[in-house]
């Protein structure tokens, strides 16, 4: 079987990475980047000081900077109306997913045009538009190397995953040291974020040789090391560990794909706005309880990887161990069930039939080892509210 491998054309990766965005923007023979980040990072000045490195080159930049969490059609209209009102000839996103989603679903827009609609999975868009220079802020998405975007259509409550090299940035610059600022909460939800993709990457049906290899690699720098920066959110080592490995977990399941765990989490994100990371969070160890039985030697090797299992350890005992480990880590890191988030619990229950049907249609499940039901996955929904 042939595998289907895309990566950035060039990626920097080290302490002052975003430094380096001029001489990356020149290298690619471009001079007008349309920069898309969002208010908090504006207000840092962080914005500010990557736009200063531009001048001396000859580089004129403008600056979208209202973005909002989990991108809407209507956020992601107002920045391509922005970029619209200028000559540009590339876009870069600066900060988390939201900020890196919105400036993949604009780069298309701009030069395709249409409606966000338009480009929902199954569609696949290869074509591509306008270059996407990644430059992340949080180790999590792993957004700056997949060929992914997802905006939510905020008329039906439905995230749309966008699929096609057209949303793979042209490069990608990673720099922990814009992550060590980031409160306790985001390093959580980011981290565990960063370390489902690896190990939904790992498990997957679409899994290969090559996305195999990043994503034991993103497992073994996330496990030991998101303890720690939740602990001490100054800890460099631990901070540049959690940075790689996110951006090798992105490899993996841009290569590979996302599964279960994915697909239940996107309607949690739609209907009530939690944090994609943090419902990723609330699931994973109950999925891969469910999961586990239908692929025990690939999740074994995911327990060894992230240090919770040995090689002594038969596969059903690491399994069992993988499971424990996830449970121990969000009790560690506070997550919360979504009962204890505070969601409503009526509206929860009468939204589960169409949550499990969007999640089913999203295609990423059928990637999981064990393909659900509608009802079974209802029934996981109803064990990850109970906790």
């Amino acid at each position: 079987m042939v595998s289907a491998i895309a990566l950035p054309r060039l990626m920097r990766i080290g302490a002052g990475a975003s430094g380096l965005l001029p001489e990356v923007l020149s290298q690619l023979s471009l001079s007008r980047p349309f920069i898309v980040t969002d208010p908090y990072l504006a207000g840092s000045g962080r914005v500010e000081a990557l736009v200063e490195r531009l001048g001396p080159r000859g580089i004129a930049a403008a600056i979208f900077a209202d973005t909002v969490p989990d991108p809407t059609v209507q956020s992601v209209e107002a920045a391509l109306d922005a970029l619209n009102r200028g000559e540009h000839d590339c876009v870069v996103g600066f900060g988390g997913g939201s900020p890196m989603d919105t400036a993949k679903a604009v780069a298309v827009l701009a030069r395709h045009g249409g409606h966000m609609r338009d480009y929902k999975a199954p569609h696949l868009q290869d074509a591509p538009g306008l270059p996407i220079v990644a430059i992340p802020t949080t180790a999590g998405t792993g957004s700056e190397a997949t060929r992914f975007t997802i905006v939510t259509d905020a008329e039906t409550d439905e995230k749309m995953l966008c699929i096609g090299l057209a949303y793979l940035p042209v490069a990608a610059l990673v720099d922990y040291e814009l992550t060590l600022s980031k409160p306790k909460r985001l390093t959580a939800d980011t981290g565990i974020d960063a370390l489902t993709h690896a190990i939904e990457a790992y498990v997957s049906r679409r899994a290969n040789p090559f996305a195999d290899g990043f994503a034991l690699t993103a497992m073994r720098a996330i496990a030991p090391n998101l303890r720690r920066v939740w602990t001490d959110p100054g800890d460099r080592a631990a901070r540049e560990a959690m940075m790689l490995g996110a951006t090798q977990a992105g490899i993996a399941f841009s290569n590979s794909s996302v599964a279960l765990v994915h697909g239940m989490s996107r309607p949690i994100g739609a209907h009530f706005h939690v944090a994609h990371g943090l419902s990723n969070a609330m699931l994973l160890p109950a999925v891969t309880r469910f999961s586990v039985k239908a692929a025990p030697a690939r999740y074994a090797d995911c327990a060894r990887a992230m240090g919770v299992a040995s090689e002594q350890d038969g596969n059903e005992a690491a399994c069992e161990r993988l499971v424990a480990a996830l449970i121990a880590l969000n009790d560690d890191l506070d997550v919360p069930t979504p009962r204890s988030y505070g969601l409503d619990a009526e509206r929860w229950s009468t939204l589960l039939p169409l949550m499990a049907q969007q999640a089913l249609a999203s295609g990423s499940p059928a990637n999981n080892p064990v393909e659900p039901s509608a009802d079974e996955i209802v029934a996981l929904y109803r064990e990850v509210w109970a906790g």
